[in-house]
């Protein structure tokens, strides 16, 4: 019996590693609706297991809003062209997201340009 676990676990260990697929749901995020928000950079976090962009904006009356908006993770940034560098705290951009179903001042990005209209990246669009 021992030898069995023995053989069973050492065959285990033989079997080549597969890649994990994303886990994260997309249920919090209304991919029916696209806003484009323009606003101010307020931080940039390069960070595991998603990268965030806090946007400070400005609504008709001149309040502002904090955006708390979700990408993906550096790993899958870094091959679409991002760097930790990309975005520094003051920087105006334009961002197109899907919003949070919520209502909250919040979404995921799928696409971002510098003020000037440079893209960002490559479109981070998801396509599947």
């Amino acid at each position: 019996m021992r030898l069995s676990l023995a053989c069973a676990a050492a065959l285990a260990l033989c079997l080549p590693a597969v890649p994990a697929q994303a886990h994260h749901s997309m249920a919090m995020f209304d991919q029916t609706k696209t806003l484009v928000l323009s606003g101010t950079v307020k931080q940039f976090q390069w960070t595991n297991p998603h990268c965030y962009i806090q946007l400070t904006v400005k609504d008709a009356g001149g309040a502002e809003k904090e955006w708390s908006l979700e990408m993906g993770a550096p790993m899958y940034l870094y091959a679409k062209g991002w760097r930790p560098s990309s975005l520094k705290a003051g920087t105006p951009i334009k961002v197109t997201i899907n919003p949070l179903r919520n209502g909250e001042p919040g979404g995921i990005v799928l696409t971002a340009s510098t003020a000037d209209g440079r893209q960002i990246g490559k479109s981070l669009a998801r396509t599947s």
